[in-house]
């Protein structure tokens, strides 16, 4: 056990991390050449196409020092601020994090927000320089900033480059040297944590486990703490780069078990794993429970695929924990589901691994958050969906999440930046210069106003500079209605939103504005109208496709005319009464996109 050493890599969102993986591993001969291509753990499409890591990924090295062989456990993980809760399973598995910097960008928001996570778990960081073979690198600049923020020396800093192959050495010995090895006991009993877990369809569900206390040999019965299920093992092995099988594995390894679990929903992500015969005493500290940030409502566009999509949301759920999903109904849609998600950008990756993955056709309602409401007999409950806001003359007030958002800019974009975030309703709460031309700005903000395109236009007003996290810091009063839009009069519950009072009359606006352009035009006037309770704001009218019926009189008597056009108006109404109004696809993403 002292030569297994169990690390992970924590940067922001392009700094390079898995590109330096790439290289650790061919370093290692991990990789055969056949095998090598660039970003070798990123294996979905959908992050290839991206160039973002979307999940973590175990790999085993083995590396030779000093004639002796050590066993190198890798987790790769994501940087983007929307799966730092992959992040933080990474984190609970390991005893050291390597914390790449990009020598040309600097610091950026991620970085801090990992790094902090990593130092609440006590591992040992291991600062890394990465891209320094680019022309426009800083690294003195950069260094600086490493030192303030770390309190290391600057001796200490590995100057690397993931395309070049610099300082991949001497970050492996460096590996060997400073992160410490697990700490555990063979013959305890067994004790191992479940940090992730994927579906195989012939295999059923492949639990990755980190083992703390034992070993575990096939045809063991083990049992789940949580669930206190119990399994008998049919494989155990460690994970290269395609699943080796093993003998046993033992305290301080990272590796997968296979159980012949059928069911998704039987393996929990922070689970304890122990054997039967003598069970461990106290399950393991799991990592936090996941906190979706946005919700939505997920529809089949064909009702009768509920059942195929509900098989596929659980299997899409054992590959990303961090989705929540219970059933729930629409008028408009059906039934479909209201799924919580981390941020925009995963609400995004879900329904495309939807499509790619499972081949389901599905309908996103407009997203929101979970708000608080308070009744007037004191009782409180939360709020997923605006259908569930109670009645006004019930209603006492209602709370909305709040977040505390921290970025970090070039100190040129400082004036674009704050009145963005002063639009979104949110105060500046602190503001400091990292160097002379990099600032932190601090904002306290609704979490509301970032869902829809915050980051979009954050990213546009400082040309990409800026980067952005965020944590929750709980809840506050607010003004908020809700907004109901109606076709013809009768309101359309999945474009209901909640929303401030004072951006409602707007928002109103725009909504009938875009859908007048994507509905498609009928026998009969369609009218589109926003209303707050029982007051319109808005309406605009789809006007009627219609038939020129007086093209046949020439000339003659106008009342001839009038004649036909009233019973032309007598069919239309008749139409109004028993026609109703489809909302294309296009409409619900359109409300997504309004800006």
């Amino acid at each position: 056990m002292k030569n297994i050493r169990n690390f992970c890599i924590i940067a922001h969102i392009d700094h390079g991390k898995s590109t330096l993986a790439d290289r650790l591993l061919e370093e290692t001969k991990t990789v055969s050449d056949r095998e090598a291509q660039a970003q070798v753990l990123d294996d979905m499409d959908i992050e290839r196409e991206r160039g973002i890591t979307i999940k973590s990924h175990a790999i085993q090295m083995d590396y030779l020092k000093d004639g002796e062989k050590y066993i190198l456990n890798l987790i790769d993980t994501p940087g983007h601020v929307d799966f730092s809760y992959e992040v933080s399973r990474s984190i609970a598995a390991c005893e050291g994090a390597l914390l790449i910097v990009d020598a040309t960008q600097g610091i950026q928001a991620q970085t801090i927000s990992n790094l902090y996570l990593a130092i609440d778990n006590d591992l040992e960081i291991i600062p890394i320089l990465n891209k320094m073979d680019m022309p426009n690198a800083m690294p003195e600049e950069v260094k600086d900033q490493i030192e303030d923020l770390l309190g290391c020396d600057r001796d200490d800093i590995i100057e690397a480059s993931g395309k070049t192959g610099l300082g991949v050495n001497q970050i492996l010995d460096t590996i060997v040297e400073k992160v410490e090895a697990p700490k555990g006991e063979l013959n305890d009993n067994l004790q191992a944590l479940i940090f992730d877990s994927t579906y195989n369809s012939f295999r059923g569900v492949i639990t990755y486990v980190r083992m703390y206390n034992g070993k575990i040999k096939k045809g063991d019965t083990v049992k789940f703490v949580s669930t206190d299920s119990e399994y008998k093992v049919d494989e155990v092995g460690v994970l290269r780069l395609q699943p080796e099988e093993r003998k046993e594995i033992c305290a301080g390894d990272v590796g997968y078990l296979i159980l012949g679990i059928k069911k998704s929903t039987e393996v929990k992500v922070g689970d304890t794993v122990t054997s039967v015969e003598s069970p461990c005493e106290k399950a393991i500290e799991g990592f936090e429970e996941v906190k979706p940030m946005v919700y939505a409502g997920i529809y089949p566009i064909d009702s009768e695929d509920y059942e195929d999509l509900r098989a596929s949301m659980e299997k899409l759920q054992l590959n990303d924990a961090s989705l929540t999903f219970e059933p729930e109904s629409s008028l408009a849609l059906g039934f479909g589901f209201r799924c919580g998600f981390l941020g925009m950008l995963h609400m995004e990756i879900v329904q495309e691994r939807l499509d790619r993955e499972f081949n389901m056709n599905v309908i996103t309602t407009v997203p929101n958050v979970m708000y608080m409401a308070y009744t007037r007999k004191g009782e409180v409950f939360e709020m997923h969906n605006p259908s569930d806001m109670p009645e006004p003359t019930v209603l006492d007030k209602i709370e909305e999440p709040y977040i505390k958002a921290q970025i970090i800019s070039q100190a040129d974009y400082i004036g674009q930046i704050m009145s963005l975030c002063l639009e979104k309703r949110g105060t500046l709460t602190n503001q400091e210069y990292i160097s002379p031309t990099r600032v932190e700005l601090s904002f306290e903000m609704p979490l509301g106003e970032i869902v829809f395109d915050f980051y979009d236009k954050l990213k546009s007003i400082t040309k990409g500079y800026a980067s952005f996290d965020y944590y929750q810091i709980g809840f506050r009063p607010s003004k908020l209605v809700k907004l109901d839009i109606l076709l013809n009069g009768e309101s359309v519950d999945a474009l209901s939103t909640l929303i401030h009072n004072d951006n409602a009359v707007y928002w109103g606006r725009r909504m009938c504005e875009k859908l007048k352009d994507l509905i498609p035009r009928q026998q009969f006037d369609i009218a589109i109208q926003g209303a707050i309770g029982a007051k319109i704001i808005s309406r605009e009218t789809v006007k009627a496709v219609r038939k020129d019926v007086t093209a046949k009189c020439y000339g003659g008597d106008i009342t001839r005319k009038r004649k036909l056009l009233e019973k032309q108006k007598k069919g239309k109404k008749r139409m109004k009464q028993v026609g109703n109004v489809e909302v294309p696809q296009k409409a619900f993403l359109a409300v997504l996109k309004l800006d």
